[in-house]
């Protein structure tokens, strides 16, 4: 069976060595990598532990970097890495919204590159309003021209503080969900718990075109949520995501196969529904 990462985090040797010069550019890189333990991993580094875990392929996802310049900086690293794991690597880039048209170009450069998604966005730290429809229509309306994926942090509006938890909750995320009902959406982190609410009728209606990935999962939940997610909104709504190098691979893969889920059930956890969200072919 195929397995597929759909949330990690990949940086240039250039930001590994010069960390401090990185916090003190921008608030978003300071709030999760300020702390020395808080672990930057390469290109490289991230199909070490794929191969160790036989992974097969990794969505290496950006930052909600606050600067355009930042954006495309690091959104070149992530495109020259898929360039050289083409089999491996599945890009998505990040941009800043507030920059208006240098977002949009940025957006149509990465996915004539081969991007296949936006994110992880971060509205709270890169000081966008979701609701905010002169930013939000012009880049929404490019995400839909090339067929990309929207995957957004998500955070819970409850229980213990964490770097980068955020405000991106549930309340926040749903109206936007709903504004764009035909986008397709990835809710990081279980969505902060947006499953939970589709016990109301017309929440599990306009989730039709989201989805949640298990970034960080043991850091958050019991393992129980994993069959309380599947019972909510399906099983063909999650997908397995490490949120390497916060977590190894191995952490997560080892939770998800310590459950007792049906075999289908977590072939579509592990790979079936990337695949299917990316158009991948089974092998």
């Amino acid at each position: 069976m195929m397995i597929i990462d759909f949330h990690t985090h990949v940086f240039s040797p250039q930001i590994k060595k010069k960390r401090s010069k990185y916090i003190d550019s921008d608030s978003c890189f300071a709030i999760l990598y300020s702390k020395k333990e808080a672990k930057l991993a390469t290109a490289d580094e991230l199909i070490a532990d794929m191969d160790k875990n036989k992974v097969d392929i990794s969505v290496i996802t950006n930052i909600g970097w606050t600067t355009h310049e930042l954006c495309v900086e690091t959104n070149d690293y992530i495109l020259e890495s898929v360039a050289r794991y083409p089999k491996r690597l599945i890009g998505f880039c990040t941009v800043q919204p507030n920059s208006y048209a240098a977002a949009i170009a940025e957006i149509e450069r990465c996915a004539k590159g081969g991007i296949r998604g936006v994110g992880e966005m971060r509205p709270d730290m890169q000081l966008f309003d979701l609701k905010d429809e002169q930013v939000m229509e012009p880049f929404i309306e490019v995400i839909r021209k090339y067929k990309l994926i929207l995957l957004t942090h998500a955070s819970e509006p409850v229980g213990h503080e964490y770097p980068g938890k955020g405000g991106v909750t549930p309340d926040i995320l749903y109206p936007f969900i709903t504004s764009f009902a035909d986008l397709t959406i990835v809710c990081a982190h279980w969505g902060g718990g947006l499953p939970f609410y589709a016990l109301m009728p017309e929440v599990k209606q306009a989730l039709h075109n989201v989805y949640f990935d298990t970034a960080a999962s043991p850091f958050l939940y019991s393992p129980q949520v994993y069959n309380q997610v599947i019972q909510l909104v399906g099983g063909d709504k999650i997908l397995f995501g490490s949120d390497y190098p916060l977590l190894t691979q191995n952490r997560l893969l080892s939770e998800i196969n310590s459950l007792d889920l049906p075999e289908e059930t977590r072939s579509l956890i592990l790979s079936g529904n990337a695949q299917r969200l990316l158009g991948i072919k089974t092998k």
